[in-house]
């Protein structure tokens, strides 16, 4: 089936589950152009969602690889449209930033969403942890994060 059948189906549910199984067996070479497609679906949230997933898969496998930059440049030019993805983007970069513990900013990740905050709370960079034990968005960041570093010392 390809996308403008997917496109054609009318039942939503049907659409995101096709969408995810195509953006889970895409080619590199055709991913861009896959995830354009999919953010043409007249349900946008539920296309955003799909494609939100696949950039947390993609993004999660590629992280600590050089190829990283590039594959999150792409998508981000097809995601520029949708404020939520190219912002997932963005955290996922600062993300990749902190575990490599390449060049970052304390305050951006302040700034950063709940989700962003709880994945690193509970990764492997002591400096961002105690930031935000000390003073991560909630309580439930500010707790997670002791609770990483109390593990750390107990080790």
């Amino acid at each position: 089936m390809n996308v403008h059948d997917i496109l054609q189906n009318p039942d939503e549910h049907v659409r995101f589950a096709a969408y995810l199984d195509k953006l889970e067996h895409v080619a590199e070479a055709t991913e861009i152009d896959l995830v354009s497609r999919v953010l043409t679906d007249a349900d946008l949230t539920m296309a955003q969602s799909a494609v939100l997933r696949h950039l947390d898969r993609r993004a999660a496998a590629l992280y600590p690889d050089p190829a990283y930059e590039g594959w999150a440049q792409a998508m981000t030019q097809a995601t520029i449209d949708h404020p939520f993805l190219a912002q997932r983007l963005r955290e996922w970069s600062l993300f990749r930033a902190i575990m490599l513990k390449l060049p970052w900013q304390p305050e951006n990740l302040l700034a950063s969403t709940n989700w962003l905050q709880l994945k690193t709370a509970v990764g492997t960079n002591t400096e961002a942890i105690e930031i935000l034990a000390e003073a991560g968005r909630t309580k439930r960041i500010r707790n997670t994060a002791r609770i990483t570093l109390n593990h750390r010392s107990e080790s």
